[in-house]
């Protein structure tokens, strides 16, 4: 017993005695993630109309509440409406914009700030405003092209960052010009630049936010910050435009899937977005352009004057004002004057009595003065029936409720008529502009006689008022430039427009001649000033309508959104 005890004692010293086992390292513990410090990007999803293609703010094709947004946000300008709605220099853009005193002719220097660049890097430059002046003075259906057509030169100076614009005459309106430049460096080369390379956006952009996406099958377009804007950034990191019908607009805003709102809107849309009652706030904002019926009197169909105002006596203007604006905000800012649009500062109703129409007995009495006869339900005269073509852009579906409303009351007077929707830009960049009585028969602008069309406004009144009514004068070259898209021209008029180009005369006392001219002979029936709805709920602040006709896009880079999950666009 006492030997088993030893040796089991001595099993255990030995056990005792032996090495260790070899120490093994503890495996690593899982790195642990740290807690992201980075924000997450702050967006505002804005519901708008549509987002059909062609965003150049210069062109009548393109005068859509689209391209005045994105050229808000992008395109850069020597002046921007002031809290007074009167035209300020943009410090941001600008160091300096005057008229250069003792010049042998009227000519003004501006000097660009030198951190002012595009977001590809090129500096915004004299270059700009040459290629701007060359398109605008030379391009058919721009919307502004008068005071344009008065420069006679454009010089750089100081490598790029100063110009000198040297006029024919004096002109007193030179502040509305230069406004929405565009990258020169990226367009002057481009396969038809001015015509297409801005129906999907904008190469680079010269403001607070550029162009990430543009999906128009889709319905958006997502900007981002500009990082390369060497002004004051942009609160938001992103803007998303979110095109959707009415109804859909109202449910989003609802439901907090749009911040805001900035649409068109009809009766019915206007009562739902009351019903949703203090959570929204809205307020209409008027756009710079007024709807109005072209008639045409360089069409041999309207060329008499008796004609043109038959067909006016034959319309209802109540009516088409209600099928355009479907009662919505543009049925508060009835046009009453031929030159400035209803929320113009000056604007004051010149229309005579009678314009409303319809006015039969005022139709048959007309025809008949114009040697026209009533027969078979039609008017004829020398064989032929008086049938009428009308042209409205088919991109835009007020202009076309609005021609086939027309269409219908003319018929409903015997007067034959018809209507056609080219695209925006044939029938303001080809067909209007061209004076018919030049073409040959049957020539696709002699076969237009009358026009839903758009009368830009918040430029400087004289220019417009040349630009919309002025006949089309010559370079320095004796080259004319394009025929205005209403083919109006009055021999007799055009000193008393020229006199307010160059401020020979006050605009008031110009226009006040041109306006009772213009409703004798019948050439536009102005209808009504286009406008939207802006609405905004209360997860965005810093919404503003924006300064005069500029719109609530031009302070979109104060607007501050909503953290968005959705980091990859």
């Amino acid at each position: 017993m006492v030997s088993l005890l030893v040796t089991i004692g001595s099993l255990v010293v030995a056990c005792t005695d032996a090495p260790p086992p070899p120490l093994v390292a503890p495996p690593e513990p899982s790195p642990q993630t740290a807690p992201s410090t980075q924000p997450m990007p702050t967006e505002v999803v804005v519901g708008v109309d549509s987002l059909e293609g062609g965003f150049n703010p210069h062109t009548l094709s393109d005068l859509s509440p689209t391209s005045s947004a994105l050229s808000s946000l992008m395109l850069p300008s020597v002046f921007r409406p002031g809290p007074d709605g009167a035209l300020a220099l943009d410090a941001t853009l600008m160091d300096s914009a005057e008229v250069v005193p003792d010049a042998e002719r009227f000519t003004v220097r501006y000097r660009i700030r030198k951190e002012a660049s595009w977001s590809d890097g090129a500096p915004i430059a004299a270059e700009d405003f040459v290629y701007l002046w060359e398109q605008l003075r030379s391009q058919p259906g721009v919307a502004d092209p008068a005071g344009y057509q008065l420069i006679d030169d454009v010089q750089s100076r100081e490598g790029g960052k100063a110009v000198e614009v040297t006029f024919t005459r004096p002109y007193p309106g030179w502040r509305s010009l230069f406004a929405n430049l565009l990258p020169a460096h990226l367009l002057r080369d481009a396969p038809r630049g001015w015509a297409t390379a801005l129906d999907n956006g904008y190469p680079a952009s010269g403001g607070p936010f550029a162009i990430r996406q543009v999906d128009l099958q889709r319905g958006e377009i997502i900007l981002e910050r500009n990082d390369r804007f060497w002004g004051r950034p942009a609160v938001s990191d992103r803007i998303v435009l979110r095109a959707s019908d009415q109804a859909g607009q109202v449910a989003a805003l609802r439901s907090g899937d749009s911040h805001l709102a900035v649409f068109g809107a009809n009766r019915a849309t206007m009562a739902a977005l009351r019903e949703l009652g203090s959570s929204v706030q809205v307020s209409t904002v008027p756009r710079p352009a007024t709807m109005q019926v072209l008639l045409r009197p360089t069409s041999a169909q309207l060329a008499d004057a008796r004609v043109r105002r038959a067909v006016v006596a034959g319309l209802d203007r109540e009516a088409l004002i209600d099928a355009g604006s479907g009662g919505g905000p543009g049925d508060q800012l009835h046009a009453h004057a031929q030159v400035l649009a209803p929320s113009e500062r000056g604007y004051t109703p010149t229309e005579p009595p009678g314009t409303d129409g319809p006015d039969p007995e005022q139709v048959r009495r007309l025809l008949t003065e114009a040697g026209y006869e009533h027969r078979a339900g039609a008017w004829t005269k020398d064989g032929r029936t008086l049938s009428l073509v009308i042209a409205a852009p088919f991109e835009h579906e007020q202009y076309v409720r609005i021609a086939e409303e027309t269409a219908a009351q003319l018929r409903a007077q015997d007067v034959q008529a018809t209507v056609v929707t080219p695209t925006g830009d044939q029938l303001f960049g080809e067909v209007l502009p061209t004076n018919p009585l030049a073409e040959e028969p049957g020539a696709t602008a002699g076969s237009v006689d009358m026009a839903i069309a758009p009368r830009p406004a918040d430029g400087d009144p004289a220019g417009m008022m040349a630009a919309s009514y002025g006949c089309p004068g010559v370079d320095s070259d004796d080259q004319p430039f394009p025929f205005t898209p209403l083919g109006f021209c009055d021999q007799l008029l055009q000193p008393t427009i020229d006199a307010a180009l160059s401020g020979a005369i006050p605009f008031e006392e110009a226009s006040a001649k041109v306006e009772s001219v213009l409703w004798s002979q019948a050439v536009a029936l102005p209808l009504y000033q286009q406008a939207q709805v802006l609405a905004f709920g209360r997860d965005v602040s810093g919404v503003q309508r924006g300064n005069g006709l500029a719109g609530p896009f031009s302070t979109a880079d104060r607007w501050r959104g909503t953290p968005s999950d959705n980091d990859g666009y």
